[in-house]
């Protein structure tokens, strides 16, 4: 039987509840969407909901909501214009955990396969190929930290008698650059590799990709094998989530039925959490297409004025191509706390997210014009 909660712990509920929101109204260096309301949601909270198993198969435990996580599939498989008849995909616990069901596909698929990487790629994917014991290669990364597609080409062929595993990225870490997937995909027909994988990981700019003018080639149509998106980043949700979707003709070869659950071991987890699909189904179905392109059109907007007032103030600062993050040199140490900017080398960036405001942008530059021009020595920041 549960006893009442501790005037104490009660007390400290309420300063954590109050630091948590001082935290997410001050950060402008992570791509974590915050203007979400699922309130509508909250009676479903007292309900122990377990997406266990396959989606797109019936099981024996019905307290789910595979329902509402296959139209998620379904609405991201035709975004990013795959197969109608062959497309497949669950609700992950992350970007991490969807390149690690990309990576994982691909070498079942080739198991004598190598992987293929640039040095901008998410940190996960090293730890990813790790422990799916892959040998790997890094490749180099151009100045605005897109892939280098020359290195790429040369390195290739001297191993062209193995598989090819390319993880691409819609949307690196700290630049938001974009490797095109046709690029990727027309070197490996060049050099006559017909056994290859193409995993395109667009956690953050995935969401978005099919508004971007012009546009810049990364889903299916374009050549890859397995796309992979968050939920939490541009959509945003209370809960970490992701998306991946890839080709239910691959899926089907590494598929293992699992008598006692009544559904096929599909997935890296076995219970999933069956909260997240409802709050991106619930999402969707209030944003719709339309919706999420006026969400970056917007957020576009915002990105523009932040890099157009930096520079007005001398700061140095510029955007890849469609995106919405504005890279900037490394700040004082006091403006990195106080808006929570993410750091590696010398470079900054301000991800201006659909809840990012222009008041916002120039309450940060009015911080940085009368801060001291100095920058911190050696603590960095990744994730």
């Amino acid at each position: 039987m549960y006893q009442k909660i501790s005037e104490k712990d009660t007390e400290r509920l309420y300063k954590l509840k109050e630091t948590i929101e001082q935290a997410r109204d001050s950060f402008l260096g992570y791509p974590v969407s915050k203007d979400f309301d699922y309130s509508e949601l909250s009676s479903f909270l007292q309900y122990p909901i377990n997406n266990l198993g396959d989606p797109f198969e019936d099981g024996t435990y019905k307290v789910q909501t595979h329902e509402m996580e296959r139209e998620v599939v379904s609405f991201f498989a035709k975004l990013f214009r795959a197969q109608p008849s062959d497309y497949w995909g669950y609700i992950t616990n992350g970007g991490s955990e969807s390149n690690l069901y990309g990576l994982y596909l691909a070498r079942e698929l080739y198991p004598k396969g190598m992987v293929y990487y640039s040095e901008s790629t998410h940190y996960s994917v090293r730890k990813n190929i790790h422990l799916l014991n892959i040998p790997s290669i890094i490749i180099r990364s151009q100045e605005n930290g897109e892939i280098d597609y020359e290195d790429f080409e040369n390195t290739v062929r001297m191993n062209r008698h193995k598989p090819a595993i390319v993880l691409t990225t819609f949307g690196t870490t700290m630049k938001e650059a974009k490797d095109d997937v046709s690029k990727i995909k027309s070197i490996l027909k060049n050099l006559a590799i017909q056994d290859h994988y193409i995993h395109c990981d667009a956690a953050l700019s995935g969401t978005y990709g099919a508004f971007m003018e012009p546009r810049i080639p990364f889903d299916f149509r374009d050549g890859a094998d397995s796309i992979s998106i968050s939920g939490h980043k541009f959509i945003g949700s209370p809960i970490p989530s992701g998306v991946i979707i890839t080709k239910r003709s691959n899926r089907d070869r590494i598929a293992k039925g699992i008598s006692y659950i009544g559904s096929l071991d599909t997935t890296i987890t076995g219970s999933r959490n069956g909260h997240s699909p409802l709050f991106l189904w619930y999402a969707l179905k209030k944003l719709g297409v339309d919706g999420l392109r006026a969400r970056y059109q917007k957020s576009l907007e915002t990105a523009v004025y932040c890099e157009n007032r930096l520079k007005e103030i001398g700061i140095n600062a510029w955007r890849n191509p469609n995106s919405i993050t504005v890279v900037l040199p490394k700040t004082s140490l006091e403006i990195k706390q106080k808006w929570q900017l993410a750091t590696e080398g010398d470079v900054a960036h301000v991800i201006c997210m659909p809840n990012v405001t222009k008041a916002q942008i120039d309450e940060f530059i009015y911080d940085i014009s009368v801060c001291p021009n100095t920058v911190e020595e050696e603590f960095e920041l990744d994730f």
